[in-house]
């Protein structure tokens, strides 16, 4: 063996962990401090404890929270997307739609969808409003994520 390269080694070593726990052991080093020990690691204890030594439990739950937020916020804006209480002038329907159901005094897309619910009639009796208009209103409420009524479905000719 060649002399002076190795480290000092400690015969009586102590190693101290963070519950508290001390013990002697051989190491090149005269202290040693560890985060557990079989006297507080779970697997040795049986109980239910989380060890964290870095923050990854913390982060972990931020992330989660902060998914959580995301898509609360994600389902209030398809929410406010799909309301009822919308206003047509919204759906980005030509002058002459907008107007022919302004003077019926259908102002909110729930009237709309109440009347198309009714039957297609009820709107293509407004003044004003035709079976092109019918078919825009039917296309713009769909991409707006809107379900239509089964009796406004097919437009019948």
């Amino acid at each position: 063996m060649k002399s002076n390269i190795h480290p000092t080694y400690y015969v009586d070593a102590t190693v101290i962990c963070a519950c508290g726990n001390t013990w002697k052991t051989g190491s090149t080093r005269k202290t040693i401090h560890t985060d557990v020990c079989s006297k507080c690691h779970p697997f040795f204890t049986g109980e239910q404890r989380i060890v964290d030594t870095e923050g990854q439990v913390d982060r972990f739950y931020k992330k989660l929270e902060a998914r959580k937020t995301y898509l609360a916020d994600m389902e209030a804006r398809e929410t406010a997307r799909t309301s009822p209480s919308r206003p047509v002038t919204e759906l980005e329907l030509g002058p002459r739609i907008t107007e022919a159901l302004a003077k019926a005094e259908i102002t909110s897309v729930g009237q709309v969808l109440d009347k198309l619910a009714a039957g297609e009639q009820n709107l293509l009796n407004i003044d004003g409003f035709g079976r092109k208009s019918l078919a825009d209103l039917k296309k713009a409420l769909r991409r707006f994520g809107y379900d239509l009524p089964e009796a406004a479905e097919e437009i019948v000719v």
